[in-house]
């Protein structure tokens, strides 16, 4: 039995005090201080692991007006907060032992765009694509393309004067800023603008603490004017913090405060609005992939690239190509890597095709004559899908680093150096000749094209020899790259970089930059230790050595972390953030705006269950508990009693196990199965509530009730039983066919199953028989759609056989109960076997349950005991030759279940491959998940959230008229079922689609 865990880390109680304080004023927001949320705010894309005091949400401006305004009276002069944006930040810039404002769950709104004068006004917690999808349909974009651009926010952004690809032409996001709205740390609101020098006189003159502050920048950048045209290097990517070289613009007739806010991380004031220029969507682009033989190869051509004047060149090495073969990206781009083992992708824009087109042409005809420094060829792209995919490659490429096997994983700490162009090629062969002479493996990516280029060295945090090369290697590439009149941050901020500022800029500006956190926050109440301190503050900059978030893994026992080696894997890049509606990628955290309910919380209060685990020293977990003591927990948990474990089965009980993260992930992280991991052990201390057992025991329940079906449906609908599922936290239970299965099947003379009679079969016979498995959805709630399925194979000629039913025992293990999971799947998988020796093509109809003998069933799977392949309808149909050539018009669309779109990564192409053999079109939908998800949509507890997951992608995209509605076409049981229960009708399955439209060709030529 698991230890009850007591939470260590407790509120500190001048925190306690300020947040019951905060609780009487008019602040509006939502404040979490329940150790949960303040875990998954601990960390972010960076090694360090800080844990704060409290999250709060603010709802406007006015309450950050009212939480700075507490926080000045003296009983709170210790209170620091620290802004915090989509949580992707490499450098730990908004980690911080203080409080944690985060804009992104409420301040997310669009809210004014006017065309004609090519801007927009956006609140801080606004997407970056939820921006530019906004703005698309009106022919413009915000110009800065962030690799994290489905979760980075816009104050994030801001924040670190983020820019990402095509800097060379669209710069950085401070280039973009109209004007800024922001509060200080005393509760001053301001918002600041390009001034001309009349109104700058103007505001210098006044005696506010915003006249105090445009006098203290002016005086610098005035009387420092030289020094700083000296010192400042001369790069695109060049992050200073406080970037006195762009405060005057060339002629001194404009005056860029912003210049100042942009890239302060959260250290002077905190975002609350932004208008922001826009530009025209370019009418061309093309996307030139050029293949090398190696990296070095396609590092050296960068610079002679450069003179074709593109608007991007990115590169990806050996190590990220490689891995990218582990990704479902790689299903989508690997016809245009060819066999490449390192690329150039080279990125054009422009309203003039022609001009696109000499320029490619030139690059195209010195690959082929073999003039381009190592290319062994290229692929072009003008295809928007194309470009997207190829582009999607670059981004996963942080992502796709964590999938390195070992203990060692690349890590973020000398991640964005910059050194002029021109300089970039020695650069690195120093570079690597460094790396190499510790023996580190590593990877290397970015945007060679300005000088920036992303290394990661591979370490494990948890080794402390490994943990002190992270000052060694830093101090070394420092004097490397100032060798080179480069800079160590030239994309994702300083955070705990900061120590090195005062080498690249000199004593006498980095004096200059600490009057300007003075002027700002006095107080140093804002992001403490980032970038500099005040003048007359004691408190040092956060240094290299702050806490790690290996401190805490090597705290794990050996044995826990293999078992959860998913959980450690995640490396905290956010992929799990993604913002789209129409993305699998995660629906419990889309509805719910909580992070503890995205893959990267979940995995991240696993590890610290893990840690707290080990360091109670349990030597031997039991399977179970005393059913006495048991009961005597699960009172205590009634009643409040702290335990750790509880905030874990929470977040983890909001899981839909919809797999998305399997594939979605770039590290993988498959939370469904920790998740029955967890609750496996979890109930060794708790009694399971008694729905569990109904839930995991479904499948058998479900064939007891088709054996009887009207006195089945009678029961389901009778009060007293509705009362007492609802009772037991059940809604909306299903009612079986009316029609069993087995009657339709015999009338089919499709029974019994003889499995010697297939052993019997010749080889012709074989070629023209398929194997049908039942499920128990299909089976015995959608009988129907099994006898379809029947009647379209053998309308293509095929005599089907269908085995007995036998349980798969999905929903045991989604419930976590892995010992009768594991029981049924060694039984099923010998069944299985035994059925493969036959040679015939076995299929499945439910996606669900034919990915379970795939991906669950191969996890607990003995050596040799898994002979056997299940193929799903999309992947026997879309290979057959005899499929009939309907020559009709008619379209469809198809709504996809999320395990197909997360498992099986062909299969949409595989449907629309079908359709189209047989003369129909077929699109395909892009959507997010149903909500019902099985088990998770018949739960009352979820039923809202269920709604909310619903409406926010499906019921958005399902027509309304009834002749669209016959159009519309479902491959998931839950999908049909949470279609028939919020809008009252049901789709077709593809399948049967394709039946009805045979039928009605034979009708017409009957």
């Amino acid at each position: 039995m698991i230890p009850r865990l007591t939470q260590k880390e407790t509120l500190k109680p001048n925190f306690a005090q300020f947040l019951a304080e905060l609780a009487k004023t008019p602040f509006s927001g939502e404040v979490r201080a329940d150790f949960g949320s303040r875990l998954i705010a601990s960390t972010d894309n960076s090694i360090y692991q800080i844990l704060p005091q409290a999250v709060v949400f603010p709802r406007n401006s006015r309450d950050l007006k009212y939480l700075f305004e507490l926080a000045q009276t003296p009983a709170f002069k210790d209170i620091a907060f620290s802004p915090r944006g989509g949580g992707t930040g490499t450098n730990g810039q908004s980690l911080s032992p203080g409080i944690i404002i985060d804009c992104s769950k409420y301040m997310n709104r669009i809210l004014e765009f006017n065309r004609e004068q090519g801007w927009v006004r956006v609140q801080p917690g606004v997407i970056l694509d939820q921006l530019n999808a906004f703005l698309q349909p009106h022919g413009v974009f915000f110009a800065p393309s962030l690799a994290p651009s489905n979760r980075a926010t816009i104050g994030g952004m801001i924040n670190t004067d983020a820019c990402g690809k095509g800097s060379r032409i669209y710069g950085r996001t401070s280039d973009w800023i109209v004007e800024l709205e922001w509060v200080l740390s005393d509760g001053t609101i301001g918002r600041s603008h390009s001034l001309d020098p009349s109104t700058l006189s103007h505001i210098k003159q006044q005696s506010s603490r915003l006249g105090e502050i445009y006098r203290q920048v002016d005086d610098i950048v005035t009387t420092k004017q030289e020094l700083i045209q000296q010192t400042f290097p001369k790069l695109t990517r060049f992050m200073t913090g406080y970037n006195l070289a762009k405060v005057y613009n060339g002629d001194r007739t404009l005056f860029k405060l912003n210049s100042i806010l942009a890239g302060s991380e959260g250290t002077l004031a905190v975002i609350t609005e932004a208008k922001l220029s826009t530009i025209p969507i370019p009418r061309y682009k093309k996307l030139l992939t050029i293949h090398y033989s190696c990296f070095d190869d396609a590092l050296s051509a960068a610079e002679s690239l450069l003179a074709s004047d593109p608007a991007a060149i990115e590169t990806l090495d050996e190590t990220i190509l490689e891995l990218a073969k582990q990704d479902e990206i790689y299903y989508h781009v690997k016809d245009y890597l060819g066999t490449a083992k390192a690329i150039n992708l080279v990125e054009f824009v422009s309203n003039d095709l022609l001009e696109i087109d000499g320029r490619i042409s030139s690059i195209i005809q010195q690959i082929e004559q073999n003039q381009n420094r190592g290319a062994t060829g290229y692929h072009l792209a003008s295809d928007k899908t194309q470009i997207a995919q190829l582009w999607n490659l670059r981004k996963k490429g942080v992502g796709l680093l964590a999938n390195k096997p070992g203990n060692r994983q690349p890590i973020p700490f000398i991640e964005d150096t910059a050194v002029p162009p021109s300089a970039l090629a020695n650069y690195i062969r120093e570079f690597k000749t460094l790396l190499t002479a510790y023996q580190l493996e590593y990877a290397m990516f970015g945007h060679v094209d300005v000088g920036c280029l992303h290394v990661r060295p591979a370490l494990d945090m948890k080794v402390p020899s490994d943990e002190k090369l992270i000052r060694e290697i830093s101090d070394r590439v420092v004097a490397l790259v100032r060798k080179y009149g480069g800079v160590m941050w030239g994309e994702h901020g300083k955070g705990f970089r900061s120590e090195y500022t005062p080498l690249f800029f000199g004593e006498d500006l980095y004096r200059d930059l600490r009057k300007i956190k003075t002027v700002f926050d006095p107080q140093n109440k804002l992001n403490p230790g980032k970038i500099v301190s005040p003048l007359e503050i004691s408190e040092t900059i956060v240094r290299l050595e702050s806490p790690l978030r290996g401190h805490f893994d090597r705290q794990v026992l050996p044995a826990m972390q293999d078992s959860y080696i998913e959980a450690f894997k995640c490396n905290g890049n956010g992929a799990c953030f993604n913002y789209h509606p129409d993305s699998i990628m995660c629906p419990s955290a889309k509805e719910t705006g909580d992070r503890i309910h995205s893959p990267k919380g979940r995995a991240s209060l696993l590890r610290e269950w893990l840690r707290q685990l080990s360091t109670g020293k349990v030597e031997n977990i039991e399977k179970s508990g005393n059913l006495l003591i048991k009961s005597w927990n699960t009172l205590q948990k009634a009643w409040g009693v702290d335990d750790y474990s509880q905030e874990v089965e929470r977040a983890m009980a909001g899981c839909l196990s919809c797999k998305a993260c399997v594939s979605q992930c770039p590290v993988r992280v498959d939370i469904p199965h920790l998740k029955s991991k967890f609750l496996q052990l979890y109930y060794t201390r708790y009694l399971r509530p008694a729905r569990d057992y109904l839930f995991g025991n479904v499948e058998t329940i479900a064939r007891g009730q088709a054996r009887f079906p009207k006195l089945a449906n009678i029961m389901v609908k009778n009060r007293v039983v509705e009362w007492a599922i609802a009772r037991l936290g059940m809604v909306d239970p299903p009612v079986v066919s009316q029609e069993t299965l087995n009657q339709g099947l015999m009338a089919r003379n499709l029974l019994p199953f003889d499995i010697e009679k297939l052993l019997n079969l010749q080889a012709e016979e074989r070629k023209n028989s398929i194997i049908l498995l039942q499920d128990a959805f299909t089976s015995f709630y959608e009988s129907e759609l099994v006898l379809d399925v029947c009647d379209f194979l053998q309308h293509l000629g095929y005599a089907v056989y269908i085995p007995p039913f036998f349980p798969s025992g999905k929903p045991l293990h989604v419930k976590g109960f892995l010992d009768k999971f594991e029981a049924i799947a060694c039984k099923t998988s010998q069944y299985l076997t035994q059925l493969g020796k036959l040679k015939i093509p076995i299929v499945g109809i439910e996606p669900s349950i034919v990915l379970t003998y795939r991906d669950e069933y191969r996890k607990i799977a003995k050596s040799g005991e898994f002979d056997f392949q299940v193929q799903l309808l999309s992947e026997f149909l879309a290979t057959q030759d005899r499929l009939p050539n309907l020559k009709t018009s008619t379209s469809y669309n198809l709504f996809m279940h999320c395990s197909e779109q997360t498992l099986a990564i062909a299969s949409s192409q595989q449907w629309q491959q079908l359709f189209q053999a047989m003369g129909l079109e077929l699109t395909i939908i892009a959507t997010g998940c149903c909500g019902m998800a099985g088990i998770y949509g018949h739960e009352i507890e979820h039923y809202r959230e269920s709604q909310g997951i619903y409406h926010r992608s499906w019921g958005r995209q399902l027509p309304s008229t009834s002749k669209e509605k016959e159009r519309v076409l479902a491959t998931g049981y839950s999908c049909r079922s949470q279609v028939k229960r919020l809008s009252r009708w049901k789709p077709l399955h593809p399948v049967q689609a394709l039946l009805k439209e045979i039928e009605k060709r034979d009708e017409k030529t009957s």
